[in-house]
Formats: C-alpha cells, structure tokens, sequence
C-alpha cells in the first residue's frame, strides 16, 4: 500500500492554469460571507455585536442604561470581586457545604467585568489605530526630514566639488 506525504491538490487548481500568460482568465474570488454562517459546527455570524448579559443568562450587577461610567463601575466590580473572594475563604474555613453560592457569584461578577471590558473595545480599537497612524505620520515626516538633510548635504558636496574643480 503507498502512501503519500501530502494530499493531491484540490481539483479546481486547473481553473488557473492559463494565469501567468492571462491573469484575467482565474476565477473571481467568492463574494464575502454575510449574516450566519457554520464552521467546524459551530453557527457563527459576522454581525460584530456584544450579545447582553441576559442573553447570557447572567444578571446584570451594574446599571442597564447607556450611559454608563465605566471606570467606576469597573472599580465597584472589582472591591465586590475583592470581598467575595474573602468571604469564600470565610466559608471555606466555617461552612464548606456551602461554597457553591459563593463560586456563582464571584463568576456572575467576573462575567459582569468582562462583558465591561468588551464593550470598551471598539474605543481600544479606534484609538489604538489613531494612535499608530499617528506614529506612521511622525515617522513618514522624519523620513522626509532625514531626505531633505540628505539633499541638501549632497548639494553642498557637490557646490564643493565644483568649486574645487573650477578653482584648478
């Protein structure tokens, strides 16, 4: 029985065939995926969309409206997060039987800081991408700067050559 260290190529690798003579003679690409789609069994969709706590199935320890102040939120999250861990080692110490009340909801509130967190990150995105075009346009600057210098250094060793040269 033979056997082979690669897989032959998918069959459709003769549609390109003629593409270094005619590059126009390929396929086009397929259309972008859009709405749901599935992959490796999972249902996926391409809508970019922060599904709710209660969605989730998780309460809600923070205000619902829109409005919201993260930074304090995310600092009352976290003494609560604080407090709730110290007293399940209360309970560990004095009531064992029953620490699964509190491993809920020291999950509940770790739940509720990261969906805070998530929906902080389109502004983390937008700023950190004016922040590196910000640097691409110091630096292209620089570039340019760091040109001229050059230039105009060339210029005066060439105003020096000719002098030179006109002066012997």
């Amino acid at each position: 029985m033979a056997t082979a260290t690669y897989p032959p190529p998918p069959p459709y690798y003769r549609l390109y065939k003629d593409y270094s003579e005619n590059p126009s003679s390929a396929p086009e690409p397929p259309p972008p995926i859009e709405g749901t789609y599935v992959c490796f069994g999972g249902n996926y969709t391409t809508e970019d969309v922060l599904p709710s706590l209660e969605e989730q199935g998780v309460p809600q320890l923070y205000p619902k409206d829109s409005n919201v102040d993260y930074k304090k939120e995310l600092r009352s999250l976290n003494r609560e997060l604080q407090l709730h861990i110290l007293e399940l080692a209360d309970v560990l110490v004095e009531r064992p039987s029953q620490y699964a009340k509190r491993i809920g909801e020291i999950s509940s509130i770790f739940k509720n800081l990261h969906h805070l967190l998530n929906s902080l990150r389109p502004h983390q995105a937008g700023a950190t991408l004016i922040h590196i075009m910000e640097l691409q346009i110091q630096q292209r600057k620089q570039a340019v700067e760091d040109i001229k210098r050059r230039r105009e250094e060339a210029q005066r060793l060439l105003k020096d050559a000719f002098v030179t040269l006109d002066g012997q």
